[in-house]
């Protein structure tokens, strides 16, 4: 009876140490700071991936979110090849000033005109593609940065 129990609560322990370990990573994985994140990226040689979204009320951008960055798929390609970047631009959700005034000058600079906006560089900061959202999940996605890579 007590090893039963034992196994009970070693199962009940294991789902949620590895629950609360893959919410924290996918949580963790984003930066907002685009400073801090292109020093990142240089320093560990991967690309930035610049997600311009509007998080709290853009369709296509929760669409984005659900179908591609959310799958371990995603999280574990980005872990090995890139340096993730969002740029948010809520009507709800508090920001402070400067977060904000970081975005609307990224935003200026990359020329974004809809969201959901994803903006490639390269570990030197140099633009090397834009993508938007495309059925497919996290496969396509995955396809579309390599080619950009590659190019």
């Amino acid at each position: 009876m007590s090893g039963r129990l034992c196994v009970k609560r070693l199962l009940l322990f294991g789902t949620i140490a590895f629950l609360s370990t893959a919410l924290g990573r996918a949580e963790s994985s984003w930066l907002t700071n685009y400073d801090e994140a292109k020093s990142k990226a240089k320093s560990d040689n991967k690309f930035l991936l610049l997600d311009f979204t509007g998080s709290d009320w853009c369709g296509w951008c929760k669409r984005l979110n659900a179908e591609v960055f959310s799958k371990p798929q995603f999280q574990d390609y980005a872990a090995k090849n890139l340096v993730l970047v969002e740029l948010d631009f809520p009507r709800a959700k508090p920001q402070t000033t400067e977060v904000k005034k970081q975005n609307m000058q990224l935003a200026s600079q990359y020329r974004i005109e809809g969201f959901p906006t994803i903006v490639v560089l390269n570990a030197d900061g140099r633009k090397i593609g834009e993508l938007g959202y495309m059925e497919g999940g996290p496969e396509a996605f995955i396809a579309a940065i390599e080619k950009l890579r590659k190019s």
